[in-house]
């Protein structure tokens, strides 16, 4: 079973940035993405991309802020995140089929 583990979440002022990551145990033939859930609220759509890199997917709330990108070579997933607002504090969780990670906490300051 393939295992997914985020990193790179934290503490950062509002239009700052962070970069997170989810390593895959093993290869991932297929769409990846993130997802977050913030507290009192439905976890959701944030961005994906295929594999081949050639489609990729945002939710209308990061479009042109976010970015999502895969190593293929290295079975890693990243999302990098511009100019935060404090609405994106949340758990980030990283998506393989019907596989999750444990989630990486993001905290906007205002």
């Amino acid at each position: 079973q393939v295992r997914l583990v985020e990193s790179g979440g934290g503490l950062v002022q509002a239009g700052g940035s962070l970069r997170l990551s989810c390593a895959a145990s093993g290869r991932t033939l297929n769409n990846m993405g993130w997802f977050r859930q913030a507290p009192g609220k439905e976890r959701e759509f944030v961005a994906r991309i295929s594999w081949s890199g050639g489609t990729i997917n945002y939710a209308d709330s990061v479009k042109g802020r976010f970015t999502i990108s895969r190593d293929n070579a290295k079975n890693t997933v990243y999302l990098q995140m511009n100019r935060l607002k404090p609405e994106d504090t949340a758990v980030y969780y990283c998506n393989l089929g019907d596989r999750w990670g444990q989630g990486t906490q993001v905290t906007v300051s205002s």
